[in-house]
């Protein structure tokens, strides 16, 4: 990986930027349009959002506006944990796609795999929207489909019904929380690890260690973890809402970490929070 537009190759053939941009908690508005505008123009062509985000109008229009090529762009979002269900599944993503002012989406996941609405029967919700996800694969609605903060119970059901692997499971990933049977579990059935809040939403940077890691490769720690990431095989996801560090943490292609630091931040388990228990959250 010698640059932010190389790529992994999904289970489907389907090529994805090493690198993509997370928006999650940037409000809808200027500031999502604004960091949206300032990543692509930082040569990033990968973007990640999700109808919970509330943020699908902005990203939109900052995709328009910036002139670049729709097919130039990979654009995922995800379906919100009230929409599970077949027919909701496919509402929820034709509300997407409108927001978003696009076609087709290049990765649709299913966000989380037990929400509160459907505690009793989340198997045959996640079984049902599966389907329709599907459905809307072989239509060209997306071009592949995936889940997010699923365990491997959640994917041993899913599995049970579905005729598509899923292709991603982007997961809380970052030194504080390497989920290591989990991406065991993912690399066995050939589903990418994708990092959200790969800098631990920003407790990371309070861990001395890697401050002294940084400065020995001339790097801030944000470079430093992104990069641990990419040598872990994961795909980070960075957000940001300020163009420098945007554009910093695009500054990773030019370094690499040793065997001795990789093992040392691979070390920090716990320091800055751990993913949270898809069956026991609140939403």
């Amino acid at each position: 990986m010698e640059k932010l537009t190389d790529t992994y190759t999904l289970n489907n053939g389907v090529k994805i930027p090493v690198v993509g941009f997370g928006t999650w908690q940037s409000a809808d508005g200027d500031e999502a349009y604004n960091s949206v505008k300032a990543a692509l123009e930082a040569g990033y062509r990968h973007i990640d959002t999700a109808a919970a985000y509330g943020n699908e109008d902005s990203v939109g229009k900052a995709i328009k506006d910036s002139g670049i090529p729709r097919q130039d762009i990979f654009l995922t979002s995800k379906l919100w944990n009230v929409d599970h269900g077949y027919e909701e599944a496919k509402k929820a993503l034709d509300a997407s796609l409108d927001k978003l002012g696009v076609e087709y989406l290049d990765l649709y996941l299913i966000h989380w795999p037990n929400p509160v609405k459907f505690r009793d029967d989340w198997q045959k919700r996640n079984a049902d929207s599966w389907r329709a996800m599907e459905e809307a694969l072989d239509t060209g609605k997306v071009r592949a489909i995936g889940v997010s903060n699923f365990r491997e119970k959640h994917l041993d059901e899913l599995l049970k019904t579905a005729k598509v692997v899923p292709a991603v499971n982007q997961i809380f990933l970052n030194p504080s929380d390497m989920e290591e049977g989990l991406v065991e579990y993912n690399n066995n059935h050939d589903i990418l690890s994708e990092a959200y809040s790969p800098l631990g939403t920003g407790k990371i940077f309070q861990i001395k260690e890697l401050k002294d890691i940084a400065d020995k490769y001339n790097k801030s720690v944000a470079q430093v973890v992104l990069r641990w990431s990419l040598q872990n095989g994961f795909l980070p996801l960075p957000k940001s809402v300020h163009a420098d560090r945007i554009k910093q943490n695009t500054e990773i292609f030019d370094f690499e970490l040793s065997e001795a630091d990789m093992k040392t931040i691979n070390g920090f388990h716990g320091v800055a929070g751990l993913a949270q228990n898809p069956d026991e959250t609140t939403f």
